[in-house]
């Protein structure tokens, strides 16, 4: 069968093998049909050689960790052939830790966990995967074109999850978020955001394109000027450039009793003349929270298949602004200036 890889730590090693060997029952007794995966920046670093491991004793790696497919057979009576279904991408680790006893394997502590096209288990970027039933999220039929938006969507579904759980320290009627960086996780973080009633602002230096069109198809207010010009407070800002300089104005710009979601990766190696101090007051004196989110458990998984559901369909399938066949599977990885997400598609 088809299959993407590389060879993790060597750069431009990305190729379609057209002989790749069927899933293991290993894997899962669960058999799947690959539909489409969705692209993200983790994929081109893995293929830039920043970092990706191989499952033990192989060399290569599969590709793709946004899954998409339908359920050829699952003799565990846990979903039905024809099903559609996603496949969690972050396994416990063996030990296991605390967290990944308990099936909160987001937030392992010991760093052993596994990742399916990432770290150690084979990716999602092959005509047929398998997985187990724990791992194994049924999705609602309508998600058939855009159901690999599951995986970024867990991600802030997890976002807004633990930022209800710090709101809940004190009396918590957020009225206002503010949403940094109109990506595929800063859209579906305003939409989840939207789905909760608030009044939702997006910030990006996009001033044209899908980018505005769609947060105002939200009902969101778009900004493309810089966070510390904004002339308002919002009680939740979720952050997710990982651009140094947002990511301190996002930390200083929250109102008082704030909190502050960080899911953008900062790339590291930049100085900034910056007032911690001042930071530290703020967040002192008017009890902010900041935190860092990546990542998702299964519960977060089910919270987001079900507001994917809820959303509107045409609104989702506007966020995936290229679909690839695996055919030209060097186009899906190639990034377009427009880019939101781009799809690499098996079957349909």
């Amino acid at each position: 069968m088809q299959a993407v890889t590389v060879t993790p730590g060597v750069p431009g090693s990305l190729r379609l093998v057209d002989d790749h060997p069927e899933p293991s029952s290993d894997e899962g007794a669960i058999l799947v049909q690959a539909l489409a995966v969705g692209v993200c920046g983790t994929d081109h670093e893995i293929i830039e050689g920043a970092y990706g491991e191989a499952p033990p004793g192989e060399r290569d790696l599969v590709l793709g960790h946004e899954s998409l497919g339908r359920v050829l057979e699952d003799p565990t009576g846990t979903l039905q052939p024809g099903d559609l279904v996603a496949g969690i991408v972050r396994h416990p680790d063996p030990v296991p830790c605390p967290n990944c006893a308990v099936g909160e394997w987001d937030m392992c502590r010991n760093g052993r966990y596994t990742e399916h096209g990432i770290k150690a288990l084979p990716g999602f970027a092959r005509e047929r995967w398998r997985v187990q039933p724990r791992y194994a999220v049924g999705l609602d039929p309508t998600l058939a074109e855009v159901g690999m938006l599951l995986e970024p969507a867990s991600v802030v579904a997890k976002a807004w999850d633990h930022i209800d759980r710090i709101g809940a320290r004190a009396e918590w009627q957020p009225r206002s978020v503010l949403v940094t960086g109109a990506g595929p996780i800063g859209l579906l973080a305003a939409l989840l955001a939207s789905q909760r009633g608030l009044d939702v602002h997006m910030l990006d230096l996009a001033a044209s394109g899908p980018k505005p069109e769609l947060s105002a198809a939200l009902g969101a207010t778009y900004h493309n000027e810089p966070v510390n010009q904004l002339d308002f407070e919002p009680d939740v800002v979720v952050e997710c450039t990982g651009a140094p300089v947002v990511v301190l104005e996002a930390m200083c710009k929250a109102a008082p009793t704030g909190i502050v979601c960080l899911t953008g990766v900062s790339s590291g190696g930049r100085t900034i003349d910056f007032d911690a101090g001042a930071l530290n007051r703020a967040l002192v004196l008017e009890n902010n929270v900041v935190f860092g989110s990546v990542n998702a458990n299964r519960r977060h998984w089910d919270l987001a298949a079900a507001a994917l559901a809820r959303a509107d369909q045409g609104w989702l399938a506007s966020l995936i602004t290229r679909r690839v066949p695996v055919s030209r599977f060097a186009e899906a990885y190639q990034q377009g200036p427009d880019d939101i997400k781009v799809a690499l598609e098996f079957a349909r």
